[in-house]
């Protein structure tokens, strides 16, 4: 198994904003066949060093995150978005 966490520094952190994005971000379920796991929150501290959003995504194999990465709907849909909103993206992988 391989997950894959993404946290999210939105450019402009309003409700409205975190709240699209996180809809955005939760719109791979049933779109994204790979994904074995999707989870988003929310930050609630909302210090200085507080992302905005973080993704935890799972998949069966290090092949399949590669996959997800060119998949249509995340590099087409989600990934665009992601960037025009976003002022800071940092991710992690790991095998577990």
């Amino acid at each position: 198994m391989i997950t894959h966490i993404v946290l999210f520094k939105l450019a402009e952190p309003t409700a409205e904003n975190v709240t699209a994005t996180r809809d955005k971000l939760l719109s791979m379920e049933g779109n994204v066949d790979l994904l074995r796991h999707l989870e988003v929150g929310v930050d609630l501290i909302r210090s200085e060093r507080s992302s905005d959003i973080a993704l935890t995504t799972r998949f069966d194999s290090l092949d399949d995150l590669q996959a997800y990465q060119i998949h249509p709907y995340h590099a087409g849909v989600v990934v665009p978005h992601m960037k025009s909103v976003c002022s800071a993206i940092v991710a992690v992988d790991y095998e577990n």
